[in-house]
């Protein structure tokens, strides 16, 4: 455990700390500027990487619900077979929690419009790709989380239903509300964009008419 959590938490820190020293004594420190890369990186990477986090984290939300929930339906499945039936409704929750990264996903790509380099760098392209960028991470990490959530529900669903199938029913409210918590995080995520307009080059000046 302690090796563990030296190479998770430890190293990095030890690395970021070694980069720093050598920036500070190699007088290179104004190339450590958190507003330069900001201003620098193109408004394309942080949408596209918005759109990536939204779509990946919420299918390993939905796969990680799904291996905890079906490996207890085929292991209780194997002493009371009643409940691989019935119990296939956690696996459909699951399933809902990546088709909310996906929809979410179609939807921000919809503001990525081809523009010319020379006029990508604006503030509302910068706003937009913000936007893009912390709206996909919030949606993914909620949907990671639901993800998980269904599936020690579903997991508890399936071990309680072959014991005492009256427990059924009981647990899967639980299941449910904690299905919710991803369309909660769809609501934010269109919430954060409700602003954004899609990528655009600078808009001419009307003409003035003699």
């Amino acid at each position: 455990m302690g090796y563990t959590t030296y190479a998770s938490f430890g190293l990095p820190t030890f690395l970021v700390v070694i980069v720093v020293l050598y920036l500070l004594f190699t007088d290179s420190g104004e190339a450590f500027d958190v507003g330069r890369f900001l201003e620098e990186t193109s408004p394309f990477v942080w949408g596209s990487l918005g759109i990536g986090l939204c779509i990946g984290l919420s299918v390993l939300g939905a796969g990680w619900g799904i291996f905890l929930t079906g490996s207890s339906i085929l292991g209780g499945g194997v002493r009371t077979p009643r409940i691989s039936t019935k119990n296939l409704i956690s696996i459909i929750f699951c399933e809902v929690v990546a088709i909310y990264g996906v929809i979410m996903g179609i939807v921000y790509s919809a503001k990525l419009q081809s523009v010319p380099e020379a006029d990508l760098y604006t503030k509302e392209n910068y706003f937009t790709g913000f936007a893009l960028f912390w709206g996909g991470l919030t949606v993914g990490i909620c949907n990671l989380l639901c993800g998980l959530c269904v599936g020690v529900a579903g997991s508890t669903a399936a071990l309680a239903d072959a014991s005492d199938p009256t427990l059924f029913v009981k647990v899967l409210v639980v299941e449910v509300f904690g299905s919710v918590l991803g369309l909660f995080g769809l609501i934010i995520g269109l919430l954060m964009i409700g602003n954004a307009r899609e990528f655009q080059g600078p808009t001419a000046p009307p003409a003035i008419r003699i």
